[in-house]
């Protein structure tokens, strides 16, 4: 019997009606494995997720597949938003085994979750170069059956590699990242550039966010114009393509070519939140239009189509509708030239719009790659009647839950970019977004991941106190209100006391509470969304330069230590860890004092946003009399400073090519 109708995930209640007879991961599902010896099928999927509904139309809607994975395991269905801990277990086994991972994520466990063997997608029977499902339950269930203690190898096999590491911790010689290993880092980082669309060579390619704020920080230190070009172009490659949904705003998960042409249609909260943290870090030192419109396009994705009526904001749009991928984001040229009218022939030449269609037959992306402007305000209005004319198709999916480290990357961005562009309204839907989260996925100081239907999911993960805390900092600088300060005090201690590892240093990304897991796993590398341990290293750096509190130094050290001897082998996947260690060790603290609002107060303001300084934190201090500002850097003050120019040459006074 199907128990999924009882869950709450949008994922989940997907498949209530499949024939398979699906369980959530629960304590019920493993003594059902125990009772009858059965092993664990493992289905880790999400809403948004194109080929997870491939899979699920192919097989879990097959009677005879349900029929196999009903008689020969006991079938568990996770949603990996919701349980990030699971996925990351067992995304770290599938690796082990030397397979790429990613979703849907198949994997066979033991009645006690210890993983022997898995894949991601597998079609129902063998094509695409891949074995099909129905041969792979029949010979895993023949290989359980007759061949018991080659499973429990591999069982065991796999289990001690991800115990090791867990019990990642400092080792004899590593030491903290220096500059020059920075520079290093940043120099092969660069060479990975696509020159000509920029983001990271080859296809898929995806955005990897964390990696150009690195390089982008690495510009601002070292003065290399590479590195700052390197951002730029990927920004600009963005947003002229097709993963940039130029009619609705915001950006695709990924593009499945190297030119950024063709999306993978979901659209991710948290990849449209660290695309305009970019934006917002990029924009004082490069005021092109074409970013300021994205950041408009992400903020109004964001508040008009993500923001629930509860509030904060849930987690993706699915990359499907009525059955199709894109069908919600494509257009036929017929269809431009009724809406468009005269209009139509430019459009359609800047947005490459072909009577056969530029990517199916028939049917058009909407890009710029091919245009002389990355950006060009005389389509504004065209672009907001293909909106209404939209709007009126079949949606795609949205997957409703709220989520505490997305709403904390989104909080973030959202209140940052506000304080950039001066828009107040974006800082104010930040702010609602962060009450949310306090009011509804907080309770003694402890948070909850996910929130759905009116209910909280699973405990906190370390993600979530590393990103509300640096939302709560980030509203700090701008509002300089103590409560905040206080916030993101509570939400680190809180790690600390249920997530810390006593003997190894660095954050579990699960408490130590928690009883539903083989092992603990300890998030150091950076994926789709920067690492736990990477962002919580950052958030105790800041707090360490905030409070002059060496507790938060030393913290920040040794989750850093925990993973140092890591980085010569996978620094490209640790920049969260590697940016926090150069934060920690070259962070300026900037302080103005002054009267709120008065014009010499302000103009010191203004010309510390009109730089892009990732090292900077910024303290407001009310006094009377004439505004100035100190700089402070490695425990030392400069002597206060009442001019916006002498402010700026203190700022850059360590920066090359300044």
């Amino acid at each position: 019997m199907n128990l999924l109708h009882l869950e709450t995930s949008p994922y989940l209640l997907q498949h209530k009606d499949n024939p398979v007879h699906w369980r959530a991961w629960n304590e019920a599902a493993f003594q059902e494995a125990k009772r009858l010896n059965k092993p664990i099928l493992l289905s880790v999927g999400y809403t948004a997720c194109h080929w997870c509904h491939v899979m699920a139309h192919e097989s879990f809607e097959n009677d005879e597949i349900a029929r196999l994975m009903n008689e020969g395991f006991i079938p568990v269905k996770v949603d990996r938003e919701e349980r990030p801990d699971i996925d990351l277990i067992y995304q770290q086994a599938l690796a082990l085994t030397g397979q790429g991972g990613g979703w849907p994520l198949t994997m066979f466990l033991t009645p006690d979750a210890r993983p022997f063997w898995g894949g991601t997608y597998f079609p129902p029977f063998a094509s695409y170069g891949r074995p099909g499902l129905a041969d792979v339950l029949i010979s895993i269930s023949q290989h359980w059956q007759h061949s018991p203690s080659k499973v429990g190898v591999n069982a065991e096999q796999l289990t001690e590699a991800l115990r090791a590491l867990s019990n990642l911790g400092q080792e004899e010689g590593a030491k903290m990242p220096d500059r020059s290993f920075q520079d290093r880092a940043a120099a092969a980082l660069s060479e990975a550039i696509d020159r000509e669309f920029g983001g990271f060579m080859g296809a898929p390619k995806f955005p990897q966010v964390s990696s150009l704020i690195y390089l982008w920080r690495a510009w601002r230190r070292s003065g290399a114009e590479s590195y700052r070009q390197a951002v730029l172009k990927t920004l600009e490659g963005m947003t002229r393509g097709g993963i940039h949904d130029h009619v609705g705003g915001g950006f695709a998960r990924y593009a499945t070519d190297a030119s950024w042409l063709v999306p993978h249609f979901e659209k991710m909260l948290y990849d449209n939140a660290q695309i305009l943290e970019l934006i917002a870090l990029v924009w004082p030192e490069e005021k092109a239009p074409y970013l300021k419109a994205a950041a408009e396009g992400i903020v109004t994705w964001m508040t008009s189509e993500m923001a629930s009526k509860q509030g904060g904001f849930a987690a993706s749009q699915d990359a499907d509708s009525e059955g199709e991928e894109g069908r919600y984001y494509v257009w036929t040229a017929q269809e431009i030239k009724e809406i468009l009218g005269e209009r139509a022939p430019a459009f359609m030449k800047d947005f490459s719009i072909h009577a056969d269609g530029n990517w199916e037959e028939g049917r058009n992306i909407l890009h710029r790659l091919n245009s002389a402007k990355i950006w060009d305000e005389n389509h504004v209005e065209d672009l907001k009647r293909l909106s209404a004319r939209r709007k009126t198709r079949t949606p795609p999916e949205q997957d409703g839950k709220v989520l505490a480290d997305w709403n904390g990357m989104a909080i973030a961005a959202l209140a940052r970019a506000g304080w950039v562009f001066d828009r107040a309204d974006w800082v104010v839907a930040a702010r609602d977004a962060y009450r949310f989260v306090l009011s509804n996925m907080t309770k003694e100081n402890r948070l909850s991941h996910s929130w759905c239907a009116g209910k909280t999911g699973s405990v906190g993960m370390i993600e979530d106190y590393a990103q509300m805390a640096r939302a709560a900092l980030t509203f700090h600088e701008i509002t300089s209100e103590p409560l905040f300060l206080d916030h993101a005090l509570v939400f680190c201690e809180s790690a600390i006391i249920h997530h810390w590892d006593e003997k190894a240093g660095g954050f579990f990304q699960t408490p130590k509470d928690a009883n539903d897991l083989p092992l603990r796993a300890k998030p150091y590398h950076d994926n789709a969304t920067p690492s736990g341990n990477g962002v919580m290293a950052e958030t105790l750096a800041r707090l360490y330069h905030l409070t002059g509190e060496r507790r938060w130094h030393d913290r920040a050290t040794a989750t850093i230590m925990a993973f140092a001897s890591l980085l010569d082998r996978q620094y490209q996947g640790m920049t969260g860890l590697l940016a926090a260690a150069d934060h920690l060790d070259h962070a300026m603290v900037v302080s103005v004092h002054g009267e709120p609002h008065a014009p010499d107060t302000d103009s010191l303001i203004a010309a510390l946003l009109d730089l892009s300084l990732p090292d900077r934190i910024f303290r407001f201090i009310e006094a009377t009399g004439p505004a100035f500002a100190t700089v402070c850097r490695n425990q030392v003050c400069s002597a206060p400073l009442s001019s916006a120019d002498a402010l700026r040459s203190e700022l850059l006074s360590d920066y090359c090519g300044a």
